[in-house]
């Protein structure tokens, strides 16, 4: 169902796909928007091992949550800082992108853990995240992507 890499040498194993998901702070999801036109957002993301979904948050209305409702299959591609080799102009860097399916996180407990854990990412302290819990849990609407297909590369920009 998925296209194999062309650039195959360049595919990265699944554990450093992981490592990546585990460690970079955003990426750009894309989906079907309005018309059919493709809709793409950078989003903040927690990766759960556990359940080995990609967890998001964001309002209980919009452009977002309006294209994955009625077309739930996305894609979700991350991307990190690369590095520059000595006397080279151009970077080395390692993406990936996650195909799935999107769906909203019906469960409040659910929800309630995975805003928590994209708090305790992103916000400086605990307290810091419970004091935003506080304030804003009961207007977060988190969802998850389901990964059917992940697959990373490692691109020399030259």
């Amino acid at each position: 169902m998925f296209r194999p890499m062309r650039r195959f040498r360049q595919q990265l194993e699944k554990e450093e796909c992981l490592e990546l998901l585990r460690s970079c702070p955003r990426g750009v999801l894309a989906c079907l928007g309005d018309d059919d036109y493709p809709y793409t957002v950078p989003l903040d993301f927690w990766y759960d091992e556990e359940k080995g979904v990609l967890c998001f948050h964001g309002a209980k209305e919009g452009h977002k949550l309006d294209a994955l409702l009625r077309h739930d299959k996305v894609s979700f591609c991350i991307l990190d800082e690369g590095e520059r080799v000595s006397g080279d102009w151009t970077l080395t860097f390692r993406s990936v992108v996650v195909f799935g399916r999107a769906r909203v996180i019906r469960d409040r407990e659910r929800t309630l853990e995975a805003a928590r854990r994209l708090g305790l990412k992103y916000y400086p302290d605990a307290e810091s995240v419970e004091e935003e819990m506080r304030k804003a849990a009961d207007s977060v609407l988190c969802w998850e992507l389901v990964p059917e297909h992940i697959t990373g590369k490692r691109v020399h920009e030259a």
